[in-house]
């Protein structure tokens, strides 16, 4: 892909810096990825930065790269060069991009891994085109972004939008943050295994599958498997998406009371059983906007970019930071010794448009 100008965009590396697993992308212009290297995240500060600098430098022998863009799950100050708090990293107030551009002898920048996800599906995937949209990434937890007028809106620390731990359920379930009642202890892949458990508990002869398997290995359960015994015709497993459903459209209808956006993409591990629950989340998600009689509703979409959103989106804010591409819809420089830029051609008239 060429700017206006026929210059390359530069390639550049995304990272995805999740809990488990590093996983550092090649990202051209067009947001395809050319190469990926995989990694487990070191728990120590020093054996992180080490690993991601190993995994740019193994891509940097293969490519030529131009710059690093971290995706992080944990708050990112508003400068995108430090990471303030991460739950599973051990980062705290650490300046990270600082510290891994003077070992790379590259431009580094950071960014939160929602928003890059939200990025990347706004130039590339199921935002494009779009506004004022919301990226909800329902995975352990809930993750979220907010695309502004075409930009991303990080708040005025950079830890906007939180949209997990706004409290759908007064004195409700606990959760991590220290609160009661987050959505996302009802909405989540975590959320799932909650509530299974607490249907099997109330009447384990309904099920036909996930009571064998929680008989059988109490610690196995997980979204994707309550979302798999839902598929194949599990009762128990259809009411705990059914209850799902009705959290998330619940919500959505929240963001959307707030924030009015013309887009919704819900992205995360689970987005990939939407099939079960993303169409009685709509009909939620309309039952419960306000003014839904008299107002346009959002479109709801999936993910088309999965889970290599976050480093695609990582990547291109990167090459965004390093060579900003001139705005083609910016009108031109006013011809020199022409009143009021007026085209000299024209006779002062108006240019036709094209």
């Amino acid at each position: 892909m060429t700017t206006q100008l026929g210059r390359e965009r530069p390639l550049t590396v995304g990272i995805d810096v999740g809990g488990t697993n590093i996983r550092a992308s090649v990202v051209d212009g067009a947001g395809d990825v050319r190469d990926t290297v995989q990694a487990p995240t070191p728990h120590s500060e020093r054996a992180l930065e080490d690993g991601l600098a190993r995994a740019v430098r193994e891509l940097r022998a293969r490519h030529a790269i131009g710059a690093v863009g971290l995706a992080v799950a944990g708050f990112v100050d508003e400068t995108r060069t430090a990471v303030r708090f991460a739950p599973h990293l051990p980062w705290e107030d650490t300046p990270v991009a600082r510290r891994l551009s003077d070992r790379l002898g590259l431009p580094v920048i950071l960014e939160h891994d929602a928003n890059a996800a939200m990025w990347a599906e706004y130039r590339f995937g199921a935002a494009a085109g779009a506004r004022n949209a919301v990226l909800v990434a329902i995975g352990t937890g809930i993750g979220a972004a907010l695309l502004v007028g075409g930009e991303l809106y990080r708040g005025s620390y950079g830890v906007a939008p939180e949209l997990g731990h706004l409290q759908v359920v007064p004195n409700g379930r606990s959760c991590p943050c220290g609160k009661r009642g987050c959505w996302e202890r009802y909405c989540s892949g975590t959320a799932l295994v909650d509530t299974a458990i607490e249907a099997l508990a109330t009447d384990p002869l309904r099920s036909t599958i996930l009571a064998r398997e929680v008989t059988r290995d109490p610690g196995s359960l997980t979204g994707r498997r309550v979302a798999g015994a839902a598929q194949d015709g599990d009762p128990v497993a259809i009411q705990v998406m059914l209850e799902f459903a009705g959290w998330l459209g619940l919500g959505l209808a929240a963001v959307s009371d707030l924030f009015d956006p013309d887009l919704i993409v819900v992205a995360g591990g689970v987005s990939s059983s939407a099939a079960l629950y993303l169409d009685d989340a709509r009909d939620h998600y309309a039952a419960a906007i306000t003014g839904a009689r008299h107002r346009p509703l959002a479109r709801i979409r999936t993910t088309q970019l999965g889970e290599a959103a976050g480093m695609i989106g990582a990547a291109e804010l990167a090459r965004a930071a390093l060579a900003p591409e001139p705005d083609p819809a910016a009108a031109p420089d006013p011809a020199p010794n022409t009143p009021s830029g007026q085209d000299s051609t024209t006779d002062g008239k108006a240019p036709a448009h094209r």
